[in-house]
C-alpha cells in the first residue's frame, strides 16, 4: 500500500509537525517522508477539503455482539462502522454469547481481526458470565491479551466482589471500568425520573441510582489503591464526585458518552426507543454540566457505548425496547459540534484514552508505522440512515445535522477510506 496525503493539516501533539500542513507519503504502512511538496508517482493520492490527519482514533467501549448476537452486528460490520468513524483501536465489551469470560475467549475475539486495519482489545468480564457473584480468572486473561476488566453493560452491585476485582487487578495495574447503576434503585426505570417521566407517564429510574454508585466505587477504589474507569456518567453530581476523587489524588477516570452529551430526557417525548438508554438520558442541566466538563477537562475521554439492536428489538413498545444505539459512525460529528476544538478532541479520541489503558500512542513522524485517521472537520452534512454501515440500524442521530467528516483511516498497512 502506497498512499500520498496531500496538504494535509497534521494534529498531533508530539509530532514535529503538529499544527503545520504537510504532504505525507506512506509506503508499505510506513510513515516515508512527511514535507511541504511531495512528487510521487504510482501512490494513491488522497485530497480533500480542509484535509486533517491525526494518530488514529480509539474508542473504549463497544459492542460487536458476535460471537451469538450475530443478527445484531457481527465483527465484520461492526469493524467497518468503527473503521467509517474514523477508528483504528477498539476495545470490546465482554457482553457476547457465550460472554468472554477465559483466556481462551480473549484469544479468539484478538485472533478474528489480526487481517483487518482494525486493532481490537478485548476487555475480560469480572465474573463468570457477567452474573455478578464469582470472580473469572482475571490473570490468565490478562496475559491473553485482555486490555481492562469489567461486565460491560452489567454494573457489579456486590461491594465484596467489586473490592475483590480492583485488589486483584492492583497487581498488574490493570483498569476496571464500571458502569454506575444501582438496580436495586434503577429497577423497573424506562427513562430519568423527573418532571419529564411523569408527563410521559413513563416510570423513573432517579438520578440517585447512579451517584450512590460512584460514591461507593470512590470508597472502595480509595480502600484498595486500585485504578478504576467509570463510563457513561449522565449527571452533573455524579460528574462532581469523580472530580473531587481525583483532587484527592485517587487513580480514577471517566468518560460519556456521546448522546448523553447532545440528547436530554425532554427528547423522548416522541417515546423513541433509540432514546432508551443505560444510564438513562438526564435534565438539560445535567446535560450542560456534561459539556462544561468535557470543555475544561474533568471528563477523560468520550466512550461511544455502541450498542446494535435488532429492528424487532427496537422497533416496539418503548416498555419492551432494548436500551442502548449504535454511535460509533456519528461520534466524531457529534463531539466536533460541541467542543468545536479540533485539538482538543483529538487528545480525547487518541491520547487520553491510550493513557488511561496504558496503551503506547503512535506517532507522526519519519520511520513510524503509520496509524492515521483523515477527517475534514468543517464538513457539514445531515446523517441519513442509508450511510449506516452497521447491521442494526438503531440510532436516535439519523436526520441530525453534523459537523465534520471522516474520509478515511490507514493502519496495519492498509487504507480505508469512506465512500
Amino acid at each position: 500500500m502506497n498512499v500520498l496525503l496531500q496538504q494535509v493539516t497534521i494534529i498531533c501533539s508530539t509530532s514535529a509537525f503538529n499544527k503545520q500542513v504537510k504532504d505525507i507519503l506512506i509506503l508499505n504502512g510506513t510513515i516515508k517522508q512527511i514535507a511541504n511538496n511531495i512528487a510521487a508517482e504510482n501512490y494513491v493520492v488522497v485530497k480533500g477539503n480542509n484535509l486533517h490527519v491525526s494518530i488514529g482514533w480509539m474508542d473504549i467501549f463497544s459492542n460487536f455482539a458476535e460471537p451469538g448476537y450475530e443478527y445484531r452486528e457481527d465483527f465484520e460490520t461492526g469493524a467497518n462502522a468503527a473503521m467509517a468513524g474514523g477508528f483504528t483501536d477498539v476495545m470490546l465489551i465482554p457482553n457476547t454469547k457465550p460472554i468472554v469470560d477465559s483466556k481462551a475467549k480473549v484469544e479468539f475475539v484478538k485472533q478474528r481481526f489480526v487481517k483487518t486495519a482494525l486493532n481490537i482489545y478485548p476487555i475480560g468480564a469480572i465474573t463468570t458470565d457477567t452474573n455478578g457473584n464469582t470472580l473469572t480468572e482475571m490473570y490468565d486473561m490478562y496475559n491473553s491479551g485482555a486490555i481492562a476488566f469489567s461486565d460491560g453493560i452489567k454494573s457489579i452491585q456486590q461491594s465484596g466482589i467489586l473490592l475483590k476485582a480492583l485488589q486483584y487487578t492492583n497487581a498488574k495495574n490493570a483498569v476496571i471500568i464500571q458502569i454506575p447503576n444501582d438496580i436495586s434503585i434503577s429497577e423497573g426505570g424506562l427513562m430519568n425520573e423527573g418532571i419529564e417521566s411523569t408527563k410521559l407517564g413513563l416510570p423513573g429510574s432517579p438520578a440517585i441510582a447512579e451517584e450512590i454508585m460512584i460514591a461507593r466505587d470512590i470508597e472502595l477504589l480509595s480502600y484498595s489503591n486500585s485504578t478504576l474507569h467509570i463510563t457513561g456518567v449522565s449527571t452533573n453530581k455524579g460528574l462532581t464526585l469523580i472530580k473531587a476523587a481525583k483532587q484527592n489524588g485517587l487513580k480514577i477516570t471517566c468518560s460519556v458518552t456521546p448522546y448523553h452529551l447532545f440528547f436530554s430526557d425532554k427528547d423522548l417525548i416522541n417515546y423513541d426507543t433509540n432514546l432508551k438508554v443505560t444510564p438513562s438520558l438526564r435534565t438539560i442541566e445535567d446535560v450542560n454540566a456534561l459539556q462544561a466538563g468535557l470543555i475544561n477537562g474533568d471528563i477523560d475521554c468520550i466512550a461511544s457505548h455502541h450498542a446494535p439492536y435488532s429492528w424487532d428489538e427496537k422497533v416496539c413498545e418503548f416498555e419492551y425496547a432494548k436500551n442502548g444505539m449504535i454511535t460509533l459512525q456519528t461520534m466524531y460529528g457529534t463531539i466536533n459540534d460541541i467542543l468545536n476544538d479540533t485539538e482538543a478532541l483529538v487528545k480525547l479520541f487518541t491520547e487520553n484514552n491510550r493513557n488511561i489503558f496504558g496503551i503506547p500512542t503512535p506517532l507522526i513522524e519519519e520511520g513510524a508505522n503509520a496509524c492515521i485517521t483523515i477527517f475534514e472537520p468543517d464538513t457539514e452534512y445531515i446523517f441519513e440512515e442509508c450511510m449506516i454501515v452497521s447491521k442494526s440500524k438503531n440510532s436516535a442521530f439519523v436526520g441530525q445535522k453534523m459537523k465534520g467528516k471522516i474520509v478515511g483511516i490507514v493502519n496495519k498497512g492498509m487504507m480505508v477510506l469512506n465512500k
